[in-house]
């Protein structure tokens, strides 16, 4: 009989992954526990040295005693659970980036560790390009005075209305899985696109985007900018005072990847000076916000910035995408079989 920790949250829950992984094992010996996580009711953190984590490190080492593998979106996977864990062989980890797993330490223990890249790639696009209707055509703005009871005539005015994405140049900073989408969906609606993505391979786009080579050449030509590069130390304010100059007076930008991504700071210089007409976040430098930022003070007085609290990669779908990922790494790893997206694979001589 073999044991499998289901450790969900109340996002993918563990009743989702039980059921995931039910159907993807099938008829084999399995027995399936359960732990659940209370994020996103409570914030998710570092715990020790990993991040974006949810649970303790003793609640997860109790619950994975005689387990052989995990599947979870959150668990805290640090060294010390790892090493505490002696039966844990297989890790799938529903996420992009896994940084709740010290994939180091699964190596040094010889743990398989799998992930689920894409899941939210569909929701979070779908997200972005409402976010970005949403500020083109001042949509919060205009039903917040109809909240205040107010019918506001100016917003025909040529001067106070928006714009159309057919026409427009639309510039995305990455074309992954969320970004490919986005561009689509943009092309689609009568955008030029223009990417900037090194990573992008040659032929994928084609006839849909213009690729530029620089990220400068990307804020020179836009009339809205949406970010959608994974953030690293090279990527740290991609988008900063001296990359918002270059952009047309009038135009926008658009943020839910990371909120590391964009200097806020410089975003809120650039709406205040006039040099952007607006801008949208779904994701934020501190999460939870820091309601004192000057984003917030900004939008509470009326400027065209609409905000929401990192929820563009949240749908059921997703949910279902992330459960039945993992459920088929687990099912690969049991039966011997490559993984689909291995992010630590071992050769058998160097597993537990």
């Amino acid at each position: 009989m073999t044991r499998i920790l289901a450790a969900g949250d109340l996002f993918i829950r563990s009743s989702h992954l039980r059921e995931s992984l039910e159907r993807a094992l099938e008829d084999s010996r399995a027995e399936i526990r359960e732990i659940e996580f209370a994020w996103p009711d409570a914030p998710f953190g570092s715990v020790a040295e990993v991040h974006e984590a949810s649970g303790t490190e003793d609640e997860l080492i109790e619950a994975l005693q005689g387990s052989a593998a995990i599947a979870t979106q959150l668990a805290p996977l640090t060294e010390r659970v790892i090493a505490e864990s002696p039966d844990l062989r297989m890790i799938a980890v529903s996420r992009g980036g896994p940084t709740n797993v010290n994939l180091e330490a699964a190596r040094a223990h010889g743990v398989m560790v799998a992930n689920v890249p894409g899941r939210n790639g569909v929701s979070t696009a779908e997200m972005t390009i409402g976010l970005a209707l949403a500020l083109m055509r001042r949509i919060p703005l205009s039903h917040n005075t109809l909240l205040a009871h107010e019918w506001r005539g100016e917003f025909y005015r040529y001067e106070e209305v928006g714009g159309e994405v057919a026409g427009a140049t639309i510039g995305l900073l990455g074309a992954g899985a969320v970004g490919a989408h986005v561009a689509r969906v943009f092309a689609a609606m009568g955008a030029e696109v223009v990417v900037f993505d090194p990573y992008l391979p040659e032929g994928v786009l084609d006839g849909v985007v213009r690729r530029v080579d620089t990220v400068e050449e990307v804020f020179r030509a836009s009339d809205l900018v949406s970010v959608h590069a994974r953030l690293t130390d090279e990527t740290h304010h991609l988008v900063n005072a001296e990359r918002l100059a270059l952009m047309q007076p009038g135009s926008r930008l658009v943020n839910a990847a990371r909120g590391g991504l964009v200097d806020y700071d410089a975003v809120a210089d650039a709406i205040e000076s006039g040099r952007l007409a607006g801008a949208a976040f779904d994701v934020f430098p501190e999460e939870p916000v820091d309601f004192g930022s000057r984003i917030f003070a900004l939008a509470a007085t009326g400027h065209d910035i609409v905000l929401t609290p990192h929820i563009a990669g949240a749908s059921r779908q997703t949910a279902s995408r992330a459960a039945d990922g993992v459920a088929e790494e687990i099912r690969r790893f049991l039966a011997g079989e490559p993984l689909l997206h291995p992010l630590v694979e071992l050769e058998p001589s160097a597993r537990r």
